[in-house]
């Protein structure tokens, strides 16, 4: 195994430092897409640069938008994006490459669906293996021609859009983000008006960030948790200048860093603490952890705008947790990092309905399995839920990343805490979200 196939880690004598995380993933695609629809020039300021964006900005220049990197530093970039307008996008020449990146996919095959335009969305082999099921439905609902491979459960997904698109009222089968965006985004050019429910809460970037470009979103919350957002097609998208927030799932391992580390105290500067994002700063502070937040920035009340915070974590003694599935769904991207944090927690952490993290760049319920079992791990997986006991000192040994960014970052950030040297195999996927991410290892270590 090569230097670049492999990532050896060493136990930390401390983690101290100031830092900034790249610029929240799920925001950066979404402002690139809407400037795209938005006729005019767009700013995009401290948008994050992980090969998952730079596969969206790709799709919107190939859409007929000019995207242009006008700052970069080798963790965020800022974005200038002229486009004609949603009305004047042209044919693709061939198909759209959206690498790793099941968002890219997802909501783009949302935007094609409302425009005359025949498309495929197609990517690497990971993305390949990805199910697109659950958007190929609703949008052959409101009128779009989709299909996928395998009978329409995998990518790449080819689109032939139709405008205006039939309006619908649909129930998501699973939460998901990525799939309510895909069905607002094609909402906006459906004749009428869209409803999406949802049995649990999933992040709000969406709805807040049409609410800034001037489309009216409802977005209700029922007492028992269900959530159910409306929009009215035919509206117009504005370009607006967007600041992007820290991404708090970047955030994340530097907070599991700091708990579980014996000697640790590290600050991270303007992450967005977004109601539906901030989860892991909740789970992590009813587990014990030392987390000081200080609001930066706090959002509208009506919903517009992102709330960000410089955090601050201490090293912290954990204790055990439960999580139901629907807290699992308030924290999907950040489960295989709060396993590690369970392993350091004293008592028996539950995990239950964790069935969508085998569906991600990789299974990462068997990822986090073995690679945190190579380490000396107590953590069974049945089924759809995990047990954890801890805490348990964790040896240095192999690990496989299998090509997935967050298994990569969790088990790097256990070698700073297990004994001996932690090997992450294909460590280069923590590119996918989080350019210069073992750098910043070196750095808060020293």
């Amino acid at each position: 195994m090569t230097a670049e196939e492999a990532r050896t880690i060493t136990p930390a004598a401390r983690l101290r430092g100031e830092l900034r995380v790249p610029g929240d993933k799920s925001i950066s695609h979404r402002a690139l897409m809407l400037a795209l629809l938005a006729e005019g020039e767009s700013h995009i300021t401290a948008a994050g640069d992980g090969a998952d964006i730079r596969s969206t900005a790709g799709i919107v220049a190939r859409l007929g938008a000019t995207v242009e990197r006008v700052r970069e530093d080798g963790r965020t970039v800022d974005y200038r994006v002229i486009s004609p307008g949603v009305d004047h996008l042209r044919q693709p020449d061939g198909a759209l490459d959206c690498g790793n990146s099941g968002t890219s996919l997802r909501l783009f095959s949302g935007i094609l669906a409302g425009l005359p335009i025949s498309a495929t969305l197609d990517g690497d082999a990971s993305l390949r293996s990805r199910p697109v099921a659950r958007i190929v439905e609703p949008l052959r609902l409101m009128g779009a021609t989709v299909a996928g491979r395998d009978g329409d459960a995998l990518p790449p997904v080819s689109v032939t859009g139709r405008s205006p698109l039939r309006p619908i009222d649909y129930r998501t089968a699973v939460p998901s983000a990525q799939v309510k965006s895909a069905i607002l985004f094609a909402a906006l050019r459906a004749d009428g008006r869209t409803t999406v429910r949802e049995a649990v809460a999933t992040r709000d970037h969406t709805e807040r960030m049409l609410r800034a470009r001037g489309i009216a979103v409802e977005r209700i919350v029922e007492a028992d948790g269900s959530v159910t957002i409306s929009l009215d097609g035919g509206g117009r998208v504005l370009p607006v200048d967007e600041r992007v927030p820290g991404d708090a799932s970047g955030a994340a391992f530097w907070l599991v860093a700091g708990a579980i580390h014996p000697d640790a105290a590290l600050r991270i500067f303007d992450v967005g603490v977004n109601p539906t994002r901030r989860a892991i700063i909740d789970i992590l502070r009813a587990m014990g952890a030392k987390i000081d937040e200080r609001i930066t920035s706090p959002a509208a009340d009506d919903g517009v705008g992102e709330p960000t915070a410089t955090l601050t974590i201490r090293s912290s003694r954990l204790t055990a947790i439960d999580l139901s599935p629907v807290d699992v769904a308030s924290a999907i991207d950040e489960i295989p990092i709060l396993c590690l944090a369970a392993t350091q927690a004293t008592g028996t952490t539950h995990i239950r309905g964790a069935g969508e993290l085998r569906h991600k760049e990789s299974d990462r319920l068997a990822g986090i399995q073995a690679g945190l079992s190579a380490l000396g791990a107590d953590i069974r997986v049945d089924g759809d839920d995990i047990t954890i006991t801890g805490p348990t000192p964790l040896t240095g040994g192999p690990t496989d990343s299998l090509d997935d960014h967050r298994l990569a970052m969790t088990f790097a950030i256990a070698g700073l805490v297990a004994g001996g040297s932690t090997r992450v195999a294909r460590p280069g996927s923590a590119s996918i979200s989080y350019p210069g991410f073992f750098t910043e290892i070196e750095r808060l270590r020293a």
